[in-house]
């Protein structure tokens, strides 16, 4: 492999503006690396290698000239497939909208496009972002570069399994219950839901309005905080995008902002005076042994950097699950209405009767949509009916408010919550297909996050049976300056040792 694939978006920026690397150089390296790997592991639904490459050269006429560029320009990027690109396939990994190609691009899309980052192609991902393994694309499963037999987390499995694999050192996800931090815990990446409303959702294709958020997907948590700072900004077509977005977060993770009353400055001791909360419903029965072991550690690390634990309870959280898959759904069902067969996309008329826009919905829908997808549509419209809407959707927006109650006390005790990112590593294709309730107790620990709008970032914490175990850090809303601080200053004394491991860097191309 390319030594190129093993730095760190940081280390390659600093080589393309001495002049060490050209961009072109780079963005080759991950072309092929994604032609050589893409068949056996399915990160990506589309490649854009002429497009790429033209961007890349770019960017090198433009560093020859003297021109003053982003730091991350000239670095590859992928993009999930559920987010628009003008003229490129997006498919949110679904047959309705098989071949669509947008007429405009995402508002990440465009901030990308300025800064001038490659985007080498569209990855793979759950239908409609609806999943927890990626065993829901239409198009194929990925697989987790640590074990081909096992998922990559979902729905940003692709995204997740081409960081992880050393096909590229930045992607773009999408967080509505987990969505980047499990897939990040399962690949032993870093994936972050930045503070709802940080980056701007116009162009995502909406799963469910009140809980999606975009979010970067890399190897560290400063090229983490590289693409947040790119990402955020007031979007006036977003009516949800802060006025006021999180900053600072690249110089948190050099311990220059994101602090706490009581911050030392020992570099010994860089979490001195943090207060650390465990919250008992986070953490515990359901989470497998060798999870917890991880977690203990990472937490045992944390005392030795200075930081004292605060032990919480937040009882809604034992409703937090159930609230969100009442809310969720309903919002999935209104979401997309819009795929009617009638506009764009996939239109299928009735093999039998007459064709009206009844039968024309009727049966494009049925084609067009998976299981999965399916499911939820049912229950969600179920949830949003006459006699169902108080009983169900109002009461799970109900639990949401406690939910947001509990973490707003919790965080007047302690800076940061920690927890385990998923209560499980990666498990093997088909061992919870058939159970759907075995399938969303993956997102147990990452939801409240969604559901209260706050930010959090998973890391890797270590190995457990040889596959990466994910920590999880949560921050009060617009503190994701303090929450990179805080994963920094842990992964440094982790060592990054997790990624380094994947098994993927040593796979002949």
């Amino acid at each position: 492999m390319n030594s190129l694939l093993l730095k760190s978006a940081a280390e390659l920026s600093a080589l393309l503006r001495a002049g060490e690397i050209t961009s072109v150089e780079l963005t080759t390296a991950c072309l092929d690396r994604i032609e050589a790997l893409n068949p056996k592991v399915n990160a990506f639904l589309y490649v854009d290698r002429e497009g790429a490459l033209e961007v890349a050269r770019g960017v090198d006429a433009a560093r020859a000239e003297g021109q003053e560029l982003h730091p991350l320009a000239g670095i590859p990027i992928a993009v999930k497939d559920n987010i628009c690109t003008r003229g490129i396939p997006t498919t949110a990994a679904s047959k309705i909208l098989e071949g669509w190609r947008p007429p405009y691009d995402a508002s990440v899309v465009v901030k990308i496009k300025e800064a001038r980052l490659p985007i080498v192609g569209k990855t793979n991902m759950d239908e409609f972002a609806m999943g927890s393994s990626t065993e829901h694309s239409a198009f194929g499963p990925s697989r987790n570069p640590w074990d081909l037999n096992r998922i990559p987390g979902g729905s940003g499995g692709g995204s997740a399994a081409a960081v992880g694999a050393f096909m590229v050192p930045l992607a773009l996800g999408s967080d509505t219950g987990g969505s980047i931090r499990q897939p990040a815990a399962v690949t032993g990446t870093v994936g972050t839901k930045p503070t709802y409303g940080a980056v701007s959702r116009f162009g995502l294709i909406a799963m469910a309005s009140s809980l999606d958020q975009i979010g970067p997907v890399t190897r560290t948590v400063e090229d983490a905080a590289l693409l947040q700072e790119l990402l955020s900004g007031h979007d006036p077509h977003d009516s949800t995008s802060l006025p006021d977005t999180p900053s600072g977060l690249v110089a948190a993770c050099h311990g220059e902002a994101g602090s706490w009353e009581g911050a030392g400055s020992d570099p010994e001791r860089p979490l001195e005076g943090l207060k650390v909360g465990l919250v008992e419903e986070m953490h515990g029965e359901g989470y497998a042994p060798g999870v917890l072991e991880a977690f203990e550690n990472a937490v045992a690390r944390m005392r030795e950097l200075g930081a004292e634990t605060v032990e919480l309870s937040c009882p809604s959280f034992h409703y937090s699950l159930a609230a969100y898959y009442l809310i969720m759904p309903a919002e999935v069902s209104s979401n997309l209405a819009r795929f009617d067969g009638m506009r764009y996309g996939l239109r299928v008329e009735p093999e039998e009767g007459p064709v009206t826009a009844e039968t024309v919905m009727r049966a494009t829908r049925a084609a067009g949509f998976g299981e999965e997808v399916k499911r939820r549509i049912i229950l969600g419209t179920h949830v949003l009916s006459a006699g169902n809407f108080d009983a169900f959707y109002g009461a799970a927006l109900r639990v949401r408010t406690l939910v947001q109650r509990d973490l707003e006390q919790a965080f007047s005790r302690c800076h940061v919550i920690v927890s385990p990112t998923s209560p499980t590593v990666a498990f093997p294709f088909g061992s919870k297909t058939n159970d759907p309730l075995a399938m969303y107790l993956n997102d147990i620990a990452t939801i409240p996050a969604n559901l209260a709008g706050i930010p959090g970032i998973s890391l890797p914490a270590g190995l457990s049976e040889g596959l990466p175990v994910g920590l999880q850090i949560l921050s009060p809303a617009r503190a994701d300056a303090l929450m990179y601080r805080v994963a920094a200053a842990i992964d440094a004394a982790l060592g990054h040792n997790v990624p380094a491991a994947c098994p993927a860097r040593d796979w002949e191309e």
